[in-house]
């Protein structure tokens, strides 16, 4: 299983979110523009990012994109879900009823199998819901305070170098 594109850039615009100075509108152009993606498919990721409650989206010259909750809260399950819907690895066509037509093992067979998979996909969930946004910002930055910024204005390896200079 592979999740698509859309969940890694779902994923960037929480982590630029998450940094935004809260008192600043971020454009979903000036993500796109960062991100180097299309605009009309980038809007497409927030509208479904907007639908789960992950992010806000405030029309207007004044208005722009930001978090709908704390990145504590925000779990990485979200995200992937808001992408690709609920995890579910096993498409289930029925193929191995078809093979054993009138088999005595078929309906067993895919009981087994559907079990397997709804095993996995409880793992992952498990796996995904149990780490935040703000344990993996945290971990990369390798700190407990997430750095804020305008991401209008500047870059966060900008905003970093400064941080780290001016403890040294």
């Amino acid at each position: 299983m592979q999740l698509t594109k859309g969940v890694e850039q779902a994923i960037c615009i929480i982590v630029i979110l998450s940094t935004q100075d809260k008192n600043v509108p971020l454009s979903s152009n000036e993500i796109s523009r960062r991100l180097e993606v299309s605009p009309s498919y980038l809007k497409k990721i927030i509208r479904k990012l907007v639908v789960k409650q992950i992010i806000t989206s405030v029309p207007g010259n004044n208005g722009g994109l930001s978090l709908a909750k704390s990145v504590d809260k925000i779990k990485n399950l979200e995200i992937i879900e808001a992408m690709e819907g609920p995890i579910s690895m096993f498409p289930d066509t029925g193929l191995i009823e078809k093979a054993f037509k009138d088999g005595e093992y078929a309906e067993k067979g895919m009981d087994v199998l559907r079990r397997m998979f709804s095993q996995a996909d409880e793992l992952l969930m498990e796996f995904f819901s149990r780490q935040t946004v703000a344990d993996l910002l945290k971990e990369s930055f390798g700190t407990t305070d997430i750095p804020t910024l305008n991401w209008n204005s500047a870059s966060l390896s900008e905003v970093l170098r400064k941080k780290k200079g001016e403890k040294e």
